[in-house]
């Protein structure tokens, strides 16, 4: 696969994650979220064959399913959460500084594990510190599970450049759809509690 194809997968990731901590509504999250799969599915396809990378796209997409079928019926009432600082300047700024820390350690990163390239590297690094800044920065359940989503799938596509077993992604897969139907018990549980 060419290099360009893998840096425009890496760049794509880095524009889907940022622009899920900036985006404030749902239904543009999911289908950025949904990007972010096929962004990844690219990277991780340079490691794995054809139908184990299929397979990851295709899991994503019905985790991206799961939460979005949730989020229609919850009808969430509260589009702005009680977090601080609240602004989109700032998340954009910490999403900057975040990508500058993440690009920089993927050359150290892509020699420390045999197999892994630079691409690779970066595209894992992205997902996983954008993953866990938007986890550190929402309470809401549905963010809160974008946010993990996107740190494990940083996770996979690091994984996928070590080992590709078939078992090991099939229990990737698990873990993605099991995560996605936690988030949605919880985002129905709270969506109930609040038309109490």
């Amino acid at each position: 696969m060419p290099d360009v194809l893998l840096w425009a997968s890496v760049f794509f990731l880095a524009i889907t994650s940022t622009s899920l901590l900036l985006s404030r509504e749902w239904r543009w999250s999911i289908a950025f979220l949904a990007a972010q799969y096929l962004a990844a599915f690219w990277l991780v396809e340079f490691h794995w064959p054809f139908t184990m990378s299929a397979a990851k796209l295709v899991t994503g997409w019905m985790a991206a399913a799961v939460l979005g079928m949730t989020q229609l019926h919850a009808q969430p009432t509260l589009t702005n959460e009680p977090s601080w600082p609240q602004g989109r300047t700032f998340r954009l700024l910490a999403a900057g500084l975040v990508l500058l820390a993440a690009l920089a350690t993927a050359q150290q990163m892509a020699g420390w594990l045999p197999g892994l390239e630079l691409p690779n590297a970066s595209g894992a690094l992205i997902l996983i510190s954008l993953g866990l800044l938007h986890l550190g920065m929402t309470a809401n359940p549905f963010r809160a599970t974008i946010g993990l989503l996107t740190f494990l799938l940083g996770f996979e596509t690091l994984y996928a450049a070590i080992e590709n077993s078939i078992l090991v992604a099939g229990l990737l897969s698990t873990i993605t759809l099991g995560l996605a139907l936690a988030g949605s018990y919880l985002i129905s549980l709270t969506a109930w509690e609040t038309n109490e």
